[in-house]
């Protein structure tokens, strides 16, 4: 029973650590239009879904007490992206870096925020 609870322990410490390690934003690579313009539209499709859970998970995580707009970026998110798609995001960005070409090396989530959250947050008033 004893090496049963350790070998517990010892999974228990081996996952808060490989959490703990992913927690630290500075470590976390960012996906910027170099990768982007390198990958397939089934790839830029996958990141964008999972941008798209990350911030479903959070709403769900907020329930029916989401955070104020000072707080979270997701209202104004939800807001500025509203009637897009995953397909017209993707269209959009490879429109952007196309047409920026000497941009590539800016963040792909920047991109999204200024060129389609932004102008969208004023379109949807």
């Amino acid at each position: 029973m004893k090496r049963h609870t350790q070998l517990i322990m010892f999974l228990c410490i081996a996952i808060v650590g490989a959490f703990a390690g992913v927690v630290r934003a500075g470590e976390i690579p960012q996906v910027t239009g170099v990768q982007w313009t390198q990958a397939s539209e089934d790839q830029k499709k996958a990141y964008l879904i999972g941008i798209a859970n990350i911030a479903e998970i959070e709403m769900a995580y907020q329930g029916s007490n989401p955070s104020p707009d000072t707080q979270s970026i997701l209202p104004r998110m939800a807001k500025g992206l509203k009637g897009e798609t995953l397909d017209s995001v993707r269209e959009s960005l490879n429109r952007w870096y196309a047409a920026n070409p000497t941009r590539v090396d800016r963040p792909v989530v920047e991109t999204i925020w200024f060129e389609l959250v932004v102008p969208g947050l004023s379109k949807n008033k």
